[in-house]
């Protein structure tokens, strides 16, 4: 049977990451995302295209749920190999999903209750996609892996993790696999990061590849500077104070709220905004932020200057963890300007929603959106200027001013990702982009092919390709 892979997510679209490849008679899976947009959210009820039962392995490349959050699913359904990963990702998944399976839980019974009040069904089944109980059957299959440690699987494959610079703990998976005496090498890039941001290593640049499957996320755009970065967030900050508003951030537990808290930081040393109430409303931040305190040794040198200098930026004055749901309702009565960090990072869930419920419709406030807002999100709706919006059921009008910092990403842009794949010492056979919407895809395909002369795909979601 010839190598092949099967794109069975993140296809044309950003979320729902799912690489299957065969090789030598072994299935390997590569992530297991769940899908957010909501025009793909029925997908993640759907069947899996190939019978869990006969995948071998499972390679994660890193905890965000676009990329794990699919695995409770899988494994109910009668997934029984391993999930290979960094430590730092399992630790991290194991919050995500339990947060996961919670929200579910919790949003499944609000819509029976509400669909019940109005008379109606709903797009979705009142149900979970999956529980808690799902979420802790994974976690006996998690087996933690070291960067560079070489996981063999059957015959003639080896499988390596390598720094992706995205999230602590992220990774680029490379497979190397002989099969009928051809030795060939697939590289799944997962999501890269950027250079020189906070907190984490620059990408690891790897030498050799046959395929590649590169993210594109932001593959039709260039980003703004770092610098650019802190100094639109002290406007942000010292505009809306005058205002005497508040800041609603949404924002991913992983990577983001802490990265934020690490430009509050910085802004707060060197005096570019005055003293600020900081609240991280996020238990799942606030779970991960201690999961980041314990693996120092993937900080970058600068952050470990930080926290060796006792400026750690998860410790500032000011800075306020809310534990409980009344801890957060009671910021609503709370006078002054406040900055809220809240999840999920594209409005789809979580106490957010109740905070923009709170916030939106009073122009004194300002909603700042520091990630990705995927096609269909709400968070993408307020992005791009509707001015009325449906939260928890209720139509508000949104008055809020939206400021949008785009050069927070934890994406590598157009030009970083060619410097990355510009790595190689030759050109692969062929590379495939994925994880992007289709118009970014398209145009990162048709630059790299202008810029490299490489042989660039696009897959379509549920093709298969043979790698010959």
């Amino acid at each position: 049977m010839p190598m092949k892979l099967q794109f069975l997510g993140a296809a044309q679209n950003v979320t729902g990451s799912r690489h299957l490849l065969h090789v030598n008679g072994a299935k390997i899976l590569v992530d297991c995302g769940l899908y957010q947009e909501r025009q793909f959210r029925e997908r993640n009820w759907l069947p899996f295209i190939v019978d869990p039962k006969t995948i071998d392995a499972v390679f994660l490349t890193h905890a965000h749920l676009d990329h794990c959050g699919l695995l409770p699913k899988l494994v109910r359904e009668g997934f029984r190999g391993r999930i290979y990963c960094t430590a730092a990702t399992a630790e991290i998944a194991r919050i995500i999903l339990l947060d996961s399976a919670k929200i579910q839980e919790e949003d499944a019974r609000y819509k029976a209750k509400r669909h019940k009040k109005e008379g109606r069904k709903g797009r979705f089944p009142e149900q979970p996609l999956y529980t808690t109980a799902d979420v802790e059957a994974c976690f006996p299959h998690f087996s933690p892996v070291r960067y560079k440690q070489i996981v063999k699987l059957g015959e003639g494959i080896e499988v390596s993790f390598h720094d992706a610079g995205h999230v602590l703990g992220s990774s680029i998976i490379k497979v190397r696999a002989t099969e009928s005496g051809n030795r060939r090498t697939i590289l799944f890039s997962g999501d890269i990061g950027r250079p020189d941001r906070p907190i984490v290593h620059d990408p690891e640049l790897i030498a050799e590849a046959d395929y590649i499957l590169v993210e594109s996320t932001y593959g039709d755009r260039v980003h703004q500077g770092s610098e650019d970065t802190g100094r639109a967030i002290a406007e942000v900050v010292n505009s809306t104070r005058e205002t005497g508003g508040n800041i609603i951030v949404p924002s991913f537990a992983l990577e983001r709220a802490q990265e934020l808290l690490y430009y509050i930081n910085e802004l707060l040393l060197s005096k570019a905004i005055e003293p600020l109430k900081v609240f991280l409303d996020s238990p799942m931040a606030a779970r991960i932020t201690k999961v980041f305190q314990k693996h120092r040794e993937l900080f970058d040198e600068e952050m470990t200057d930080h926290v060796e200098s006792n400026e750690s930026p998860f410790k500032f004055p000011g800075l306020n963890i809310v534990g409980t749901s009344d801890e957060s309702k009671a910021l609503n009565h709370m006078k002054g300007t406040k900055m809220i960090i809240a999840g999920s990072g594209m409005c789809t869930g979580g106490r957010v929603k109740h905070h923009l419920a709170n916030n939106i419709s009073n122009a004194h406030n300002t909603i700042m959106f520091v990630g990705y807002q995927a096609f269909g999100t709400l968070g993408r709706r307020i992005v791009e200027g509707e001015k009325e919006v449906r939260i928890l059921g209720q139509k508000y009008r949104v008055k809020a001013r939206v400021a949008r910092i785009n050069g927070f990403s934890a994406h590598a842009d157009k030009e970083e990702l060619l410097t990355w794949l510009q790595g190689l010492q030759k050109p692969p056979r062929k590379v495939f982009v994925v994880h992007g919407e289709a118009e970014s895809a398209t145009q990162f395909g048709e630059y790299l092919r202008q810029e490299t002369g490489w042989q660039v795909a696009v897959p379509e979601y549920q093709d298969e390709i043979v790698l010959d």
